[in-house]
């Protein structure tokens, strides 16, 4: 909740321009995620708003923006290929509404699951991300953010065909390419003179004006849909009958996809304004609140959606620090398209464009390019796949892939455990051990040992080595054996109680010394 007595008039202000620019710049990416999902503009704008509003009260961070998102937008195409398969004799009308309720079924779903996966604390396992993926994240990011506004420079359809149709788009958008670098121009010089007003709200104004009362043709946001006849969202229940086995098997994957997309974008970008405000967010309440969000959302006829790290961004940098402004943002967005869509209509695309292609900019982790050439090579390699991934396909297989290679790199790189040998005052053979034990090193720990040429007594020592997983406990019992089998007296020093008691063959044979580690093994039992 809004605490208003630490809020300062400067912090108000601030909160409510930089809530109006994200506004407005909500609009056409809510319209466009709409039709990438293949359901109607008011979809998009229904869970721009109420996302928005929910996690703008219940999030883990202040100023952060949720709403409709290309991530989970392209997941929903898949689903309506499912449905238009299970439903083949459908007419075009029909399947629209019975896709747009398995999305709103699936929203609900995916709510509910992400609910519970922040009331079981597992929001921390954001920090299993290694700062090479979270680089490649943010820089995939951006250029995705950028080559989403090129296709509003597209040359229109023409019956004269590619070369007609292009020369005619060149002469009808020249304008676009101006306003958007006027646009970029204006985000850029304008902070350097005054930052009392947020250069993109500017931006908005003062382009948008020229267009208005000067002959300028150029693309303006009434085009990509009509915002005519948008009323405020009220209560929906989808179709219950429609969960069937067939249905359920549609819903369920999907919406178990959609929620782990939408909590890794929003933990990832809980962790980038992590990084650039120098406090920390809750994770475990973002997952409660964008859960709560999608319930509500699905609920007033609103698709899924998670927290905007372009929008969200922009949010910052325009000075939008507290709760106010990402509830400003949420409200005023509905006020606009249900007051004020005719204006909302006159806003140049040119000019939202630069605003992207300015965040995109600001998104784009440069520093990285720098830092890459010092990088282990497996960090860099990481940064490079997370990066193409991203553009190239989806933003969870590239955070996951990311994950699993550095973990792979790790286990590599951590796959020997060395020993060193020496003998006793009673001529017992002495392996001291270095390194940890767990699958990865098994290999390397059971070539240490010579047991054919070994001596009558030998004693393992693992004061220098931890054991940390079951493959460790039964290599222990397996050399323990061996030692056995040949007859010769082994003795094992400094295991943790946890392991002593994990293990079969060579518990007998452990020494308990007051300097033992205390340790617990990774296993289930």
């Amino acid at each position: 909740m809004f605490n208003l007595q630490n809020y300062s008039t400067q912090n108000i202000k601030n909160d409510l321009l930089s809530g109006a620019v994200v506004a407005v710049a909500l609009i056409p990416e809510a319209i466009a995620f709409s039709f990438i999902a293949g359901v109607n503009p008011t979809v998009g704008l229904y869970a721009a708003f109420i996302i928005g509003l929910i996690t703008s009260f219940m999030g883990g961070k202040a100023g952060m923006i949720s709403g409709a998102t290309g991530a989970v937008a392209v997941v929903f195409v898949s689903l309506g290929l499912s449905v238009h398969e299970l439903h083949p004799n459908l007419s075009k009308e029909e399947l629209s509404i019975l896709v747009l309720h398995y999305i709103l079924l699936t929203t609900l779903v995916a709510g509910a699951i992400q609910i519970v996966i922040g009331l079981l604390k597992m929001g921390k396992f954001i920090r299993l991300v290694p700062q090479p993926a979270m680089f490649g994240f943010v820089n995939g990011l951006a250029i995705v953010i950028a080559m989403a506004q090129f296709k509003f420079f597209a040359p229109t359809d023409s019956a004269d065909g590619f070369l007609a149709s292009l020369g005619a788009s060149l002469e009808e958008h020249y304008w676009m390419y101006i306003i958007v670098v006027a646009t970029m121009a204006i985000m850029h010089f304008l902070p350097k003179f005054t930052k009392a007003v947020p250069s993109g709200l500017v931006a908005i104004v003062l382009l948008t004006l020229i267009v208005y009362f000067t002959p300028i043709e150029t693309k303006l946001v009434g085009e990509l849909a009509s915002l005519s006849n948008i009323s405020f969202p009220t209560f929906v229940i989808p179709h219950v009958e429609l969960i069937t086995w067939d249905s359920l098997c549609i819903i369920l994957p999907t919406a178990l996809l959609v929620a782990l997309v939408g909590l890794i974008e929003s933990l990832l970008t809980l962790s980038v304004l992590d990084e650039m405000s120098g406090t920390r967010g809750s994770g475990n309440k973002e997952c409660v609140a964008l859960g709560s969000g999608n319930i509500c959302s699905g609920l007033f006829g609103g698709m899924a959606g998670c927290a905007m790290i372009g929008q969200s961004i922009i949010n910052y940098t325009s000075g939008g620090l507290g709760r106010l402004s990402s509830f400003t943002a949420a409200v005023l967005l509905i006020v606009l398209v249900v007051s004020f869509s005719d204006i909302i209509a006159i806003i140049p695309v040119a000019v939202l464009a630069g605003i992207m292609f300015m965040v995109s900019l600001g998104t784009f982790e440069f520093s990285s390019i720098k830092r890459i050439q010092y990088m282990p090579k497996s960090d860099a390699f990481v940064l490079i796949v997370v990066t193409v991934i991203t553009v190239l396909a989806d933003l969870a297989i590239a955070v996951i892939s990311g994950i699993i290679i550095s973990a792979l790199v790790f286990a590599w790189e951590h796959a020997k455990i060395y020993a060193r040998t020496t003998l006793d005052s009673d001529g017992k053979k002495v392996y001291l051990l270095d390194g940890p034990l767990f699958f990865a090193s098994v290999t390397s720990f059971n070539e240490k040992f010579d047991v054919a040429n070994d001596p009558s007594e030998v004693v393992i020592d693992f004061k220098n080595a931890r054991v940390m997983d079951s493959s460790g406990v039964e290599a222990i019992d397996a050399i323990t054996q061996k030692y056995k089998d040949a007859n010769k007296t082994l003795t094992l020093r400094h295991l943790s109680t946890d392991c002593k008691n994990l293990l079969k063959n060579a518990g007998p044979f452990c020494t308990y010394a007051e300097d033992d580690p205390t340790y617990e093994v990774a296993v289930n039992i």
